[in-house]
């Protein structure tokens, strides 16, 4: 017999109407001068978010402090850490992974036929298409439907690249999360859903990273933040750069640099939390179906020494 409280909660949900997504940003170009006005504006609100002077000066501080990093070829694993361990490792600029947490979420907990019955009407935008080469382009498609409808999709899809779910909030599935303070201020949860065969291609994010592997399994390549003189970068906007090597799929005829970057790779288990420095590049594919989701910090980067301790307001 079914218990009455989750048979009660499971009705308010059915009932609740779907949220519609946000509008996609409109594809039209926009005068050059008008765009120069609209980045600049944007990224001095970044560096005032992030207590920097600006934007540019910060990443170079990063790729600075990374020359002095020892080399790893694997990133380690530990048991759970409190905000202040966390940070104090964090500070040291390298990536690592928390074990022991992620598993005791509710969400872990849940199976895939839960979100079927349960979260099925949620509205998601799917990345459809070649949307590895058009990763960090404006006119990338997406097509927007329920999740069910996604889940069905990709349940008949023979595709070598399968549409994605990615970089999206899904409100409904953040209590089901039990996320760490890890930072002062963080960016709202973004999750990421999709069969084996998905993939979000080399890039780094100038925010410090904590990604959680909540079902399956995925593979991540990363290369410290100065290696990106070898990687071919290419500016998405101030906080986010993309590189067309494929660490999976090396082309070194055609990007001879890369051959000095320095890949790492980590096989993301289900259950784990990897800390992603701010700078660090990185390439992810799904090994097996899987849901993963991930929070940006909205401060000055750990290694940089800009929140090593909580803040008293």
């Amino acid at each position: 017999m079914k218990d009455p409280v989750a048979a009660n909660q499971e009705r308010r949900e059915t009932r609740r109407s779907p949220r519609p997504l946000p509008p996609r940003p409109s594809l039209t170009s926009m005068p050059p001068d008008e765009a120069i006005v609209e980045k600049q504006a944007r990224e001095r609100k970044d560096a005032l978010v992030r207590g920097v002077a600006s934007i540019q000066e910060m990443r170079h501080a990063i790729k600075q402090a990374s020359r002095d990093l020892p080399a790893i070829s694997a990133v380690p694993r530990i048991g759970m850490l409190d905000a202040a361990a966390f940070r104090l490792r964090a500070a040291k600029g390298l990536p690592f992974v928390i074990t022991g947490l992620v598993g005791k979420w509710p969400l872990s907990a849940l199976t895939s036929q839960t979100l079927r019955d349960r979260y099925g009407e949620l509205q998601v935008r799917a990345r459809v298409g070649d949307y590895v080469n058009t990763a960090f382009a404006p006119d990338r498609a997406m097509q927007d439907m329920s999740l069910l409808a996604y889940l069905e999709l990709v349940a008949n899809d023979t595709q070598e690249l399968p549409p994605y779910v990615g970089n999206l909030e899904l409100r409904a599935l953040n209590s089901l999360c039990y996320w760490p303070a890890y930072f002062n201020k963080m960016g709202p949860p973004r999750f990421w859903l999709g069969p084996a065969g998905t993939v979000t291609p080399l890039h780094c994010d100038y925010d410090d990273n904590i990604f959680a592997q909540i079902w399956g399994g995925k593979r991540i390549f990363l290369a410290p933040p100065h290696h990106d003189e070898f990687l071919y970068p290419r500016e998405a906007n101030a906080m986010l750069f993309g590189s067309p090597f494929n660490p999976e799929a090396p082309d070194f005829e055609k990007f001879p640099l890369a051959r000095q970057a320095a890949m790492i790779e980590c096989i993301m288990q289900a259950g784990e939390l990897l800390y992603v420095p701010a700078g660090w590049y990185h390439q992810v594919r799904s090994l097996s179906f899987s849901l993963s989701a991930n929070r940006w910090a909205r401060a000055l980067p750990l290694a940089l020494n800009g929140d090593v301790a909580p803040k008293v307001d």
